[in-house]
């Protein structure tokens, strides 16, 4: 649920700086697609979009990937629309039997990495033969991070950014570039 006015979220983006244009990341999204069906085009993933902020990553990204897949979701949230993580929350697990397959993980940026450490263990702990993760960012902060992804298509600076799935107090998911708060 959004928590600011339509006046205060637009206050936010006017004062916002542009850190990836929407070329530049349909750029990226090419780039990833190939890599990934480098690496896993012949082991019939699971793909797994993390709700809510990598649905529009996913859906950009799916198009391109040139392989058969299977696809669900899983909704998992440390954030509720505020700038800080708090607990994990599990909302809705996938409905697709992780056993002995190959999954393929899309979120849309590893932050501090704990939500995709628990999102890792959680699909290992079902019984997954392979876990990989894709993020569409990578914010570039001071302490060393519990994983890493294996397919990164953009690194940010620590700063709280919005736009291409990500929010702002619940608002610009959809907006088809990357920015960050001043």
């Amino acid at each position: 649920m959004r928590t600011l006015t339509d006046e205060q979220a637009n206050v936010i983006l006017e004062e916002a700086e542009l850190l990836y244009s929407a070329e530049a990341i349909s750029q990226t999204l090419r780039q990833l697609a190939n890599e990934i069906t480098e690496t896993v085009a012949d082991q019939s993933p699971l793909v797994l979009c993390v709700m809510s902020g990598a649905v529009v990553f996913a859906g950009q990204l799916l198009p391109l990937l040139r392989f058969p897949l299977d696809f669900d979701y899983l909704h998992v949230t440390r954030y509720n629309n505020e700038r800080r993580g708090g607990d994990i929350r599990w909302l809705v697990l996938p409905k697709e039997r992780l056993q002995g397959r190959v999954v393929l993980v899309l979120d849309d940026i590893l932050d501090e990495g704990v939500t995709l450490a628990a999102i890792k263990q959680k699909v290992m702990d079902c019984g997954a033969r392979e876990f990989y993760s894709v993020v569409l960012a990578d914010k570039e902060i001071a302490k060393p991070k519990p994983v890493q992804a294996d397919f990164v298509g953009l690194t940010i600076p620590d700063r709280y950014v919005f736009g291409f799935g990500m929010d702002v107090h619940g608002a610009w998911r959809n907006l088809p570039a990357i920015y960050a708060i001043k």
